[in-house]
């Protein structure tokens, strides 16, 4: 229901808050006054993304309102407006002049920044729920991920042109990513438990890492890159941990690097511009990790003063944290189903043999089977 957005300075800190709830009154009246729309009855917030300059931090929630903020010199809501469905992902361009929006219909639509009245414009659409989108450094590429298994790459000035179909996966894709410092190169995530490398103009995957290797068997929810050093933190759903890789690009290749065990639940994982590691996890006495890399492995560390500023205002704050506790799964329910005709096929089949062959091993089978014959006999 809340943003909560801390700013830590050498010298100053700021905080600052923001209650969705109070927008979606906003919106829910403006709404009801149109069209007679009931209220809302929640303000989870589904999504959310800064612009590469920080300048902008937009987010949407499930009373379908898109909120844009602008942060720069202070925080100042510029917008709300509805969007048309149930968002799954958005972003901000690196232009900064639209909001890209997926929603769970399957559709992209964009927003414009620099006139934040305006109602959102369908970019694209799927036949399946998006979980992801992804832009290249450029703009010039949108990429999309669905529950169906694909990774579509398609045109930003011209959505409707299919440039590519990064196929591979058996399961839904959980998450994507264009690595900053090798435009060309696609990372993705999966519910059939691998990460793989893509050349995604082309389609061409690269490189595919099962998870298992790890002994992971669960879809990655969060992902973070660091640039220097070609770094990979990948957060999981319902496992308490965080895997690091490294992407080798000469062989064009992902490498494991450490495993970090977590004593609770992560929420969200991301680097910092020196490499250090930070980690919200869902715990109101440890409410965020911070780890330092140190000779190609990253050690935790407790004194940081911003670690402990910025932990103070979570633990002061936790009421905005509450209703994420203890929850499922977020893609237990899109999974694909199996099933195996063939075995339940098979089995009926032994039963009912093995039927047959007890009726004739009982006496009163074998004596009407002989009054059969004789009545066949007669009647011949």
């Amino acid at each position: 229901t809340y943003v909560m957005y801390i700013h830590l300075l050498d010298s100053n800190d700021d905080l600052f808050i923001y209650d969705c709830s109070t927008a979606s009154k906003k919106l829910q009246e403006k709404q009801e006054s149109e069209v007679g729309k009931p209220p809302g009855e929640t303000n989870t917030i589904l999504a959310c993304a800064f612009s590469s300059s920080g300048k902008f931090f937009v987010l949407t929630d499930d009373n379908k309102q898109l909120i844009l903020f602008c942060t720069k010199p202070s925080w100042e809501c510029l917008s709300i407006r509805p969007v048309m469905r149930r968002c799954t992902s958005l972003l901000i361009t690196s232009a900064e002049d639209k909001i890209l929006v997926a929603d769970k219909s399957g559709d992209v639509y964009s927003y414009s920044i620099t006139e934040p009245k305006n109602a959102g414009t369908i970019e694209l659409g799927h036949l399946s729920l998006l979980l992801d989108l992804t832009l290249s450094p450029d703009d010039q590429y949108i990429v999309t991920a669905d529950r169906d298994e694909k990774i579509r790459v398609s045109l930003s000035k011209a959505p409707h042109v299919i440039v590519s179909f990064c196929l591979g996966h058996r399961e839904f894709v959980s998450r994507i990513l264009v690595l900053p410092n090798f435009p060309d190169h696609l990372l993705s995530a999966s519910g059939d438990g691998t990460l793989r490398l893509w050349k995604y103009k082309s389609g061409k995957e690269l490189h595919c890492f099962q998870l298992n290797n790890l002994n992971i068997n669960e879809a990655v929810s969060r992902v973070a890159y660091h640039c220097e050093g070609n770094y990979i933190a990948v957060l999981y759903d319902c496992i308490p941990a965080v895997s690091i890789f490294q992407l080798d690009a000469g062989a064009q290749s992902l490498i494991a690097k450490q495993h970090i065990i977590l004593s609770h639940k992560g929420w969200d994982v991301a680097f910092e511009e020196t490499g250090g590691l930070w980690i919200l996890q869902e715990n109101q006495q440890i409410p965020l990790l911070f780890y330092q890399p140190e000779d190609g492995q990253w050690q935790p560390v407790i004194d940081k003063k911003e670690l402990v500023k910025m932990s103070k205002y979570i633990c002061d704050h936790w009421r905005m944290f509450e209703g994420a506790m203890d929850k499922e799964s977020c893609f237990q329910n899109i999974y694909k189903a199996s099933f195996d005709n063939m075995s339940i096929y098979l089995k009926k089949k032994e039963e009912r043999l093995q039927q047959q062959k007890n009726k004739r091993k009982d006496p009163q089978y074998e004596s009407s089977e002989q009054t059969k014959k004789v009545r066949t006999e007669e009647l011949c």
